[in-house]
């Protein structure tokens, strides 16, 4: 089975772009010493500030699946629900 390549894009409400970006960055690392995750990069857009993008690999769905229910997910998301505009998870398939 191949990799799981993962990219989730989370917006930011103006005025709080600070505060998400610290709960991301605890997510990030939190997120790295996984089983199952073979990599995870945080960035923020350069032509839309405040929106943050995950570019993340994974051994396979179940090992995202774990991810999307461990408990650094659950507390990143429940402490920035008031400060995020949109959260979206996009799983990739190979076109080529």
């Amino acid at each position: 089975m191949s990799e799981l390549h993962v990219v989730a894009t989370l917006t930011a409400k103006p005025g709080t772009e600070t505060d998400v970006a610290a709960a991301l960055r605890t997510l990030a690392t939190a997120t790295r010493g996984e089983s199952g995750c073979i990599a995870y990069d945080l960035f923020e857009s350069a032509s839309a500030s405040g929106t943050f993008v995950t570019v993340e690999r994974w051994k396979d769905q179940s090992d995202l699946d774990a991810h999307m229910k461990s408990p650094h997910v659950t507390e990143a998301l429940a402490s920035q629900s008031d400060n995020l505009a949109d959260v979206t998870v996009h799983p990739l398939t190979s076109v080529d």
